[in-house]
């Protein structure tokens, strides 16, 4: 596995850790007080996970696809590379970017808490904070690949690298087949935050159409 874990060795596994507690006591408070409107703050909620941030990612993603000179700096220092895109601060002080290759395919996990890439993947999706993942990943990753619609072809090594309070990972994944006549805008929306995670993959521009409304 790669990177080791900044917490305590002890595992302790809970369906609420106690930050997540924290959170929605807070959060009861605000509302029985009027203060917030939990459907308006549902909608940011969603709106940073599946909009703000993962787009972000896929624009490094793409500018690296596209440029080799981008490439070779998101490969060597992530933190600066990203930072010239404008994506950075908080939750991102110290990236590393691991790329893809037909031969290895890396996935992130933090495996006791929810270390995650803020400034360009948003918010954390529930299922990457849950027990479950947090174990089973580490155990067994083409089970958790597998649950995921994920199929790597035979010889692939999988390697799980452990987000921690220190350093942050970026997954980028392999640019898919027929897409070398794109630009990064046309290829940004073929990047998924499931595969800057590395528990999917990067959409086909067939697929794309598929899902276009």
């Amino acid at each position: 596995m790669g990177h080791g874990h900044d917490h305590d060795d002890e595992l302790e596994y809970s369906e609420l850790g106690e930050m997540d507690v924290r959170v929605r006591a807070l959060e009861s408070l605000l509302t029985d007080k009027g203060y917030i409107d939990p459907p308006a703050l549902d909608r940011i909620i969603e709106l940073y996970q599946t909009q703000v941030g993962p787009r972000f990612g896929a624009h490094v993603v793409a500018t690296a696809w596209t440029d080799p000179e981008f490439a070779e700096w998101l490969a060597r220092d992530a933190t600066a590379a990203i930072d010239s895109l404008g994506y950075g601060g908080r939750q991102g002080e110290h990236m590393v970017a691991l790329f893809n290759t037909p031969e290895q395919h890396h996935m992130v996990v933090c495996t006791l808490c929810s270390c995650y890439p803020w400034p360009v993947l948003g918010l954390p999706p529930t299922w990457y904070k849950s027990a479950p993942y947090r174990s089973r990943a580490v155990r067994d990753p083409h089970g958790v690949l597998a649950d995921f619609g994920v199929t790597l072809p035979d010889g692939v090594d999988v390697r799980v690298w452990d987000s921690t309070a220190e350093i942050r990972y970026l997954v980028i994944p392999m640019r898919p087949d027929g897409t070398d006549d794109m630009t990064a805008e046309e290829l940004a929306p073929l990047v998924t935050r499931n595969s800057m995670i590395g528990t999917g993959l990067p959409l086909t521009p067939d697929q794309l159409a598929a899902t276009a409304p």
